[in-house]
């Protein structure tokens, strides 16, 4: 199957030369506000370690990893976009699980995360690497089957986020489906409850509009699409589907 963005974009699919030929620029806030955990070098050496991710997340990485790849399927077929790159084994546990004429794009708009998200993953003709913007994707309408969004709407500020979800509901095709794994609002009683509000106000300054709002009051007026959410570790996550 032909990779729609990599068709565009004209990028290799070997591993570790996989990046698309346009350079998109690094927004500001992503610079001033994550480089402490994306942007510079010794971020990806520190982060990039299962037993850090998993810790950073109480121990709910493995359950909410294979709560997104469930709703992808035991073998995934089509065209898969996964936005943005993620820490730790998700993606090539994702390449795992292609069937033979499907294929997955990564988009991430650091060239540093995508050089070593291509470090994980085998040479494999079905996946391609690119640099672009999830606000504004370089991809036809409706040209994929399932679109994935693990823990990147948190780190957005609201103009971006909405225009994220905008984007992935154009590229997606009708009955096709988008796959949404992030923050939610814990139970009162939570015991996680006020070192997670110390962490946003410190280091994650958009991760509360996902306690504040439901994710569906960012997505574009009028769109018609069936939503299935299921919350996990007392309220603190949700995975959240959106079927056109």
């Amino acid at each position: 199957m032909t990779s729609p963005l990599a068709a565009i974009a004209t990028a290799t699919r070997e591993s570790g030369d996989s990046l698309g030929s346009q350079v998109v620029p690094i927004p500001r806030y992503l610079e001033q506000v994550y480089w402490w955990a994306y942007v510079h070098p010794k971020a990806v050496h520190l982060f990039e370690r299962e037993w850090l991710v998993n810790a950073i997340l109480f121990g709910n990485y493995g359950q909410l990893r294979d709560a997104a790849l469930a709703e992808l399927g035991d073998t995934v077929h089509g065209a898969t976009l996964q936005v943005a790159c993620v820490y730790g084994n998700l993606t090539p546990r994702l390449r795992q699980r292609l069937a033979p004429d499907a294929s997955l794009d990564i988009v991430d708009i650091l060239p540093i995360q995508l050089k070593n998200l291509s470090r994980k993953l085998p040479p494999d003709e079905r996946v391609a690497l690119l640099q672009g913007d999830s606000s504004s994707l370089a991809a036809p309408d409706a040209c994929y089957d399932q679109v994935l969004l693990f823990f990147l709407l948190h780190e957005q500020p609201e103009h971006v986020r909405r225009a994220t979800l905008a984007e992935a509901l154009r590229v997606v095709k009708p009955g096709g489906k988008i796959v949404i794994v992030d923050y939610h609002r814990p139970r009162r009683w939570h015991p996680m409850r006020p070192l997670m509000r110390l962490v946003f106000r410190k280091l994650e300054p958009y991760a509360m509009d996902l306690w504040k709002h439901d994710v569906e009051e960012f997505l574009p007026r009028g769109i018609k699409a069936a939503l299935h959410k299921r919350t996990y570790f007392g309220g603190l996550y949700q995975k959240l589907v959106l079927t056109r």
